[in-house]
């Protein structure tokens, strides 16, 4: 499914953080975002989900399928929001609970379960999240957004706890269970982007403005050694650090 949005303006005590902003996301490709830190990326997921303060913001948001996107959106955030009080197996099933307002079905605890495993927590499946490690909450938190059924994944900074092997593992998982998925996701790492993305932009001024995008070529998830992703790490990197227009 394609997503077009249109005019995104959005002010956040006086300042205004974009203002005009188009995004188109391309149907069943990863889009990723980078920027500084306070740019507005977060809040841009934000909109796309529904859980932007609206006194603020507003967008025009048009799907190729001609539907609205209110409640098609599975959304990961930097924090893993965890319920204290359910499981780790029951924490990944919440979505389907929520929308379905019952237990879910054998199938989905089967898939919850493989899920886990695929993220290194089979073991820990009836434990509460209390008893887990920063980086093991958010492989649950990730588990849980696979697990949704929906035509749009946002994930904002989704592997940004977990330690280099693991990171590269479960962006791998990740590529592969999410291929025909429309992804926005948001990143401080290039490397991260170029491996994952279809699409790259860059976030950037003040009010912010998207870059032109950058579409590497190559399946994904791409070769942390290829040449040609070096390079493009590096002008990304250069991108990021000049100093914003205002």
């Amino acid at each position: 499914m394609e997503i077009q949005i249109d005019n995104a303006r959005l002010s956040w005590q006086g300042h205004r953080v974009f203002d005009g902003l188009s995004l188109h996301l391309p149907g069943g490709q990863w889009t990723c975002v980078l920027g500084q830190s306070g740019v507005g990326k977060s809040s841009l997921i934000q909109l796309l989900c529904g859980i932007a303060d609206r006194a603020t913001v507003s967008a025009e948001i048009r799907c190729s399928d001609g539907l609205p996107l209110r409640g098609r959106v599975a959304w990961m955030a930097q924090q893993d929001l965890l319920l204290p009080w359910l499981s780790v197996l029951d924490n990944v099933l919440l979505g389907p609970r929520l929308q379905q307002q019952r237990r879910a079905s054998a199938e989905q605890q089967e898939q919850a379960r493989y899920l886990l495993s695929q993220v290194g927590l089979a073991d820990h499946a009836d434990r509460l999240p209390a008893t887990l490690s920063g980086g093991q909450r958010q492989r649950v938190a990730l588990a849980r957004t696979l697990l949704q059924d929906t035509p749009l994944i946002c994930m904002d900074e989704p592997f940004s706890a977990l330690d280099a092997v693991n990171r590269i593992r479960l962006q791998d998982l990740s590529a592969q269970l999410l291929h025909d998925r429309t992804v926005l996701m948001i990143t401080h790492d290039p490397l991260e982007a170029l491996r994952l993305a279809d699409q790259i932009l860059v976030l950037q001024g003040s009010p912010a403005r998207l870059s032109a995008p950058l579409r590497p070529a190559g399946a994904t998830p791409r070769a942390l050694d290829d040449l040609q992703i070096l390079q493009w790490q590096g002008e990304l990197l250069r991108q990021l650090a000049e100093e914003p227009e205002r």
